[in-house]
């Protein structure tokens, strides 16, 4: 996921009559002025908006490229699920179509049996990712809008396709999520030649899984249910679009997540489960860990967005989430439910981070002493 980057420095909440209108935005972008309605999420003092359509995607206003706002006396109301589905297929190349399940609205262009079997798949995380947390005591909601998941054919017609987005980036990533848009984006993994075997035809259920319930295709799936993890996240209340939400712990709750469970029909019982890959990397890290490892996960997310600490600060990620879920359960269940309430656009210092860190789980040294010492335990 990447961070919006946004000129707005400073940023106040909408007044709360405004929250349910309708707001009527002209915006200029790439040289031409261009109209979108919504409810005002956040207005800066500058001037600047953060406005939501109905169809769930976010708007990141700046103020030199706001022309004019009209707001009027309609009330703001997500698309109803029909309405949306019309409008996604308007919006995407011809030829897909639209899968519905529960929480899902799966747009494909690929076999209906693939996005049958996705959909499926979303939904056992669905219910696994709630059922987990309220067994924990934090009550989340469900989603104001479908939950929507697009699956091209092929890797060359999604890599044109996430190219706006991912730029050069495309081609090297399976699927991703979309803070702005509130999507999953991905193709057909049965499409991979080296997942194949002689005589393996892309059809049936049983057939795609077992495709995929090979021990080379852990990780591509592994990457689909670790968006599919943020997507949830971001549209349960655990966790708020554009708010800072420190890396270390949305993606580390996404590797948390991501372990595959093919043949699983009532649920995800790899929850919690050890993610052998990344404990492997923690531990090969250990070797040449710093002291202030720890503190420089917390305090900021450069370890994780810079490609050449990434893998070992994924891996640390994974390992302080898992140690804290599984050992200081009802400290970690407090600290979200405290990130749930972050405020969109509004940036905490490194020192803010930790402060909130260590008034959630105490002295970060002795914390630090305890974590290494569990984790050498886990296999």
């Amino acid at each position: 996921m990447n961070r919006l980057v946004s000129r707005v420095l400073l940023l106040l909440l909408a007044m709360p009559g405004s929250l349910f209108a309708l707001e009527h935005v002209t915006v200029r972008r790439d040289g031409r002025e261009q109209k979108v309605s919504g409810q005002v999420v956040v207005t800066a003092e500058d001037g600047g908006l953060l406005l939501m359509t109905n169809d769930g995607t976010l708007w990141a206003i700046e103020p030199d490229k706001l022309v004019s706002r009209e707001q009027d006396d309609q009330e703001f109301h997500p698309l109803a699920r029909n309405e949306l589905s019309k409008q996604l297929l308007s919006e995407l190349p011809e030829g897909f179509e639209v899968y519905s399940t529960r929480h899902y609205l799966i747009c494909y262009n690929t076999s209906r049996e693939y996005a049958a079997w996705c959909g499926s798949l979303f939904e056992r995380l669905y219910k696994g990712f709630i059922n987990a947390w309220s067994r924990k005591g934090l009550k989340l909601h469900e989603p104001e809008f479908p939950l929507v998941a697009v699956i091209f054919s092929s890797p060359e017609a999604y890599s044109k396709y996430a190219q706006s987005e991912l730029g050069e980036a495309a081609p090297s990533i399976v699927g991703y999520y979309s803070l702005r848009s509130n999507r999953v984006t991905m193709y057909d993994l049965t499409g991979i030649e080296s997942l194949r075997s002689a005589g393996d035809r892309r059809g049936s259920p049983g057939q795609i899984n077992a495709v995929l319930s090979r021990p080379e295709a852990e990780q591509v799936v592994a990457t689909i249910i670790h968006e599919a993890t943020h997507q949830i996240a971001f549209n349960s209340g655990l966790q708020t679009r554009f708010a800072d939400i420190p890396l270390w712990v949305s993606e580390g709750l996404a590797v948390f997540f991501e372990t595959p469970d093919l043949q699983s029909a009532k649920g995800w019982r790899t929850i919690g489960a050890v993610n052998t890959s990344r404990l492997d990397r923690f531990r090969e890290y250990l070797s040449r860990r710093p002291a202030g490892s720890l503190k420089s996960l917390l305090s900021d997310d450069k370890r994780i967005r810079d490609t050449r600490t990434a893998l070992d600060a994924y891996a640390e990620a994974w390992a302080l989430n898992y140690f804290l879920i599984h050992y200081r359960p009802k400290q970690y269940v407090a600290y979200l439910q405290m990130l749930s309430g972050k405020k969109q656009f509004l940036w905490d210092e490194p020192k803010t981070r930790l402060r909130e860190f260590q008034a959630a789980f105490g002295d970060l040294s002795q914390l630090d002493s305890d974590f290494l010492k569990q984790m050498q335990k886990v296999h």
